[in-house]
């Protein structure tokens, strides 16, 4: 019996309960929450590293916890050739699900959840991946470790800690990506800045914004309260923007004044134009308000010539650009708090090769001029790229070619994966060519089959790399 045919029997036998073991993660609410002692990332994604490294060492591998800020998966005791980087914490659930988000529905060869396609259905690919290996080549020339982090989503601090520590492996992939192989990741741009004003008491004012969560993702809500206004000089205003953006508005009343409630469509914040952003609607609206003149008002209108609602290219702050090898700059504005004396603001900026880091910054403080405001963190990430060359880049590519049929060349994208930072990783699955998984959305989900497919491809590169 061939390898091939050897893994196709494995993953016959083992694939009801590798659906299991995708659903004990999922369960598992890893969302960043307060750090504590032993859990640098909150209680959910600890909860979330102890269940896998339990199912690791149920199948009797090797596996330890970091200092809670990763878990490290062994296949053997030999120098580490191969290294797997999957990540256990995921997004907030959000709203206008149809399944429920921290568990797995199976429903028509989907596996809906959080995390199914991001990233815990890929990190338990893997991890079947090894068992496989394991099951029919026990004794391998070199080690694949599995590790497994658990900041992926808020700034990779625990890669970072854990490569602090201990060195990359000779060759790394991420299954926390597209198939067939992403070797080019945009740059990161995700500025904070700030401005403060002097208190307006009276007038027709705005008392507070607040909109999106994370930088990466697109505001799928946003609200404001107003004060000083009638719903009469509201209501047409809202209308009108209703129709020009396809966001929802909503209006209600607090003691404060009038509230104003925006739903749009969240998206992952590499691919802007993928959904409907609350935030620059609801300055859309607010900007076209009669505010009483003053430095709030000033700059909710600002704010909104700056970030005008489907402006997902910079094109109003000059940032724009684009090549033929890493493709257009993208950029949504993510994060919005505004109150009656300053705001704080975050915008998600993907930048191709061609960009200069230097302009993108000159470019955003000459704008941020007349509304006094400053940047105080500029959140930039160069570029990652790896040739197309590269002896373990083809390797990849040509099991994608074996197992699919299918050509393969490399992607460069707008997401950035755990391999940013690594010389030489790049992300390998677990997305097939045209499924929209659903990342940092909604029904987010993963398709069986295509699970399945990518830890056999997984447990081939194993066996290529370390056999």
């Amino acid at each position: 019996m061939t390898d091939r045919e050897s893994l196709d029997l494995f993953f016959d036998r083992r694939r009801a309960a590798m659906v299991e073991d995708i659903r004990a993660l999922v369960r598992v609410d890893s969302v960043k929450g307060e750090a504590y002692p032993g859990a640098p990332f909150g209680s959910g994604p600890a909860a979330a590293l102890d269940t896998a490294l339990a199912l690791a060492r149920r199948e009797g591998f090797s596996a330890r916890n970091v200092d809670g800020y990763v878990g490290v998966v062994d296949f053997n005791g030999a120098p580490t050739e191969l290294g797997i980087l999957a990540h256990l914490d995921v997004m907030p659930q959000g709203t206008g699900w149809t399944y429920p988000p921290f568990d797995v529905t199976e429903h028509e060869g989907r596996l809906y959840g959080r995390g199914t396609a991001d990233d815990k259905g890929p990190a338990v690919a893997a991890l079947y991946a090894m068992m496989a290996v394991k099951a029919i080549r026990p004794e391998l020339a070199k080690n694949v470790r599995l590790i497994l982090g658990t900041d992926e989503e808020c700034g990779s601090a625990d890669i970072a800690y854990y490569f602090a520590r201990e060195a990359p492996p000779p060759h790394v992939f991420s299954p926390d990506g597209d198939f067939p192989v992403i070797n080019i990741e945009k740059g990161r741009f995700a500025p904070v800045f700030r401005g403060r004003w002097p208190r307006q008491k009276e007038g027709a004012r705005v008392l507070s914004v607040v909109g999106g969560q994370r930088h990466n993702a697109v505001p799928q809500q946003a609200r404001a309260t107003v004060a000083g206004l009638s719903p009469a000089k509201l209501a047409p205003v809202i209308r009108q923007v209703e129709r020009d953006t396809g966001v929802e508005f909503q209006l209600g009343r607090t003691p404060a004044g009038l509230t104003l409630y925006a739903l749009g469509t969240g998206a992952h914040g590499a691919q802007p134009e993928r959904g409907n952003n609350a935030l620059t609607a609801l300055l859309s609206a607010l900007a076209a308000l009669p505010l009483e003149d003053g430095p709030s008002a000033r700059t909710i209108r600002g704010l909104a010539g700056l970030f005008p609602h489907g402006d997902t290219q910079g094109k109003a702050l000059e940032l724009a650009c684009a090549d033929e090898i890493s493709g257009s700059l993208t950029l949504n504005f993510s994060v919005l708090e505004l109150d009656q004396t300053g705001f704080s603001a975050q915008f998600d900026c993907r930048f191709p090769l061609c960009a200069q880091e230097e302009a993108l910054l000159s470019r955003l403080s000459a704008a941020l001029s007349p509304l006094g405001a400053e940047v105080t963190d500029t959140g930039l990430v160069p570029p990652h790229c790896v040739p197309e060359d590269d002896p373990f880049v083809q390797t990849l590519l040509g099991v994608y070619r074996d197992y699919t049929g299918q050509s393969a060349r490399c992607l460069a994208i707008g997401g950035g994966t755990y391999v940013h930072d690594i010389p030489g990783g790049v992300a390998f699955g677990c997305a097939m060519p045209g499924v929209d998984n659903r990342m940092h959305e909604p029904d987010e989900f993963a398709i069986l089959d295509d699970l399945v497919l990518s830890a056999k491809m997984f447990a081939q590169v194993i066996l290529d790399v370390c056999g």
